[in-house]
């Protein structure tokens, strides 16, 4: 009986860390920035860079975009740190050098400098959406309205995945790459053979993140999600009501801070996940 109480006690003690789910926490929200599309987490230097859209129509090449620089404390430091963009979308860095999904072109920054190296452009493509890359520093970049992922490996831009329905999220890792597509989150292992984690979220899937062996993934619709390993799938937030439109975040899984830009809201929100 003894025995049994100690144990239904521990139970009680313990059941609530193990039910748990992961919840978002409010931090702060940042100025007016113009139509803010991805964040980056540099780590070490304490930056994000954001991609704006800009004023104006949100896919057109009117040269209302740019890049802006902030703290992790939600300072805008910089609106214009690169300017003369269309509509910048997904962002990624390797070393010294940022890589911009805007619209129909791949744009290379030399980031020390502050300058634009080279812009290669993607006639074909549908619209360029997010970046990743991976250790070896081979840049991905999903087409969403083509329904492919490009390639860009020294120095040659090719289609690495075709045949998708509307691909938007990507996180190369050393096992392959995960994508999301149209409301569910596969991964291409090493051999260019794709399995499905998980399935049935909105269909405006959009930013993909690990935390540990498990994910966090945003649909543009105004969610976000939280995705275990083995598939299954968490509301973290819903603010479709709201008409906020979560796009592509940024996560530090040391801070456990999620930096979540807001499109036609037109502000950055800071979230701790506990």
């Amino acid at each position: 009986m003894i025995k049994t109480s100690f144990s239904l006690i521990c139970f009680l003690l313990v059941s609530p860390y193990l039910f748990a789910q992961p919840r978002l926490t409010e931090q702060w929200r940042t100025e007016h920035l113009d139509v803010p599309e991805s964040v980056l987490i540099t780590k070490g230097s304490g930056i994000l860079y954001t991609s704006l859209i800009g004023p104006g129509d949100h896919t057109s090449i009117d040269g209302n975009g740019s890049i802006a620089l902030l703290n992790k404390q939600g300072k805008i430091l910089d609106k214009q740190w690169i300017s003369g963009l269309n509509a910048p979308k997904g962002i990624g860095i390797y070393k010294d050098t940022l890589y911009v999904a805007d619209l129909k072109e791949l744009v290379i920054i030399d980031v020390p400098n502050k300058k634009i190296l080279k812009k290669i452009s993607v006639p074909a493509v549908g619209m360029l959406n997010d970046v990743t890359i991976d250790h070896k520093g081979n840049v991905y970049v999903s087409d969403s309205k083509g329904g492919k992922i490009y390639s860009y490996i020294n120095g040659n831009l090719t289609v690495f995945l075709g045949d998708l329905i509307n691909p938007n999220g990507l996180l190369a890792e050393k096992n392959g790459l995960y994508f999301l597509d149209s409301g569910s989150l596969f991964l291409l292992d090493n051999k260019k053979k794709v399995s499905k984690i998980a399935e049935d979220m909105d269909k405006s899937t959009d930013g993909l993140q690990k935390d540990g062996d498990n994910f966090i993934v945003s649909a543009w619709g105004g969610v976000l999600y939280y995705v275990t390993k083995d598939g299954k799938v968490t509301t973290l937030l819903d603010s479709k009501a709201e008409k906020m439109n979560t796009a592509d975040f940024a996560f530090d899984s040391e801070s456990r801070l999620l930096y979540l830009p807001t499109f036609f809201k037109n502000q950055i929100i800071a979230y701790k996940l506990q």
